[in-house]
């Protein structure tokens, strides 16, 4: 089927950056900001990923969101919820900090550019697992702006994420097309090449690739981003 849609991932991909890296940048900037609040940094940093879990976990019958303070407030009681105020500031202001931490990759930029005005849709599949502040502020970072894509997901507006196959069903559901017109492209061999097993054409873009259990990528195709330029243009002419 002729290739309409091409759904692309952030962080590691339109994104250049070292997930460990960035992951230990961003979160020193939350417990900066959090301490005066009392809120000791390990324990924080735990509960972080166990809102993450809860996330990972959800299966659409709420919001990422809700599944996250969910645990949270399971984790410090409903007090804590009056902070989720403060929360939200920092992924609006100091989470911006984290930028340092990242690349910029022009070809990229270009890429999107130039497929957009080959009449190709794009979208944004990236883990919905931060607030929209965060994840438009890393679409910036990344030299784009929200609306050059035709949907991103946050943790506001979906309740699933990756590798659930559920997640990428919700996408193009939403999209209106179906699998096999569109391109899944990431750097993450679980959560993003899973995309394969609905029909969809993948590309494995290989600068800052996550293949946690080592995993044979060879039936991928797979490369930088000028490969991926020839891969699409392959698929479009």
């Amino acid at each position: 089927m002729k290739l309409t849609t091409v759904l692309f991932d952030l962080d590691g991909t339109l994104l250049p950056m070292d997930n460990d890296e960035f992951t230990k940048a961003y979160f020193k900037l939350l417990c900066k900001k959090a301490a005066p609040f009392g809120y000791e940094p390990q324990k924080l940093i735990d509960s972080v990923w166990k809102g993450t879990a809860a996330m990972v976990a959800n299966d659409g019958s709420i919001t990422n969101c809700e599944a996250f303070w969910n645990k949270f407030e399971e984790i410090y009681g409903t007090e804590a919820l009056k902070d989720k105020e403060m929360f939200d500031g920092f992924y609006r202001n100091e989470f911006n900090g984290a930028k340092e931490l990242c690349g910029f990759n022009d070809k990229l930029v270009s890429l999107v550019k130039e497929i957009r005005s080959l009449g190709l849709r794009t979208a944004l599949a990236t883990n919905p697992i931060f607030p929209a502040a965060a994840t438009e502020s890393r679409i910036r970072w990344a030299g784009f702006e929200p609306d050059d894509f035709e949907l991103y997901t946050t943790y506001e507006n979906i309740g699933l994420s990756k590798p659930n196959i559920a997640y990428y069903k919700e996408i193009i559901k939403r999209l209106g097309v179906s699998a096999e017109e569109c391109l899944m492209v990431g750097n993450d061999v679980d959560e993003d090449m899973i995309a394969a097993s609905l029909g969809m054409r993948v590309f494995l873009l290989t600068d800052h690739i996550i293949n946690r259990h080592s995993g044979d990528i060879s039936s991928y195709p797979h490369g930088d981003a000028d490969k991926l330029r020839e891969y699409i243009i392959s698929c479009v002419e």
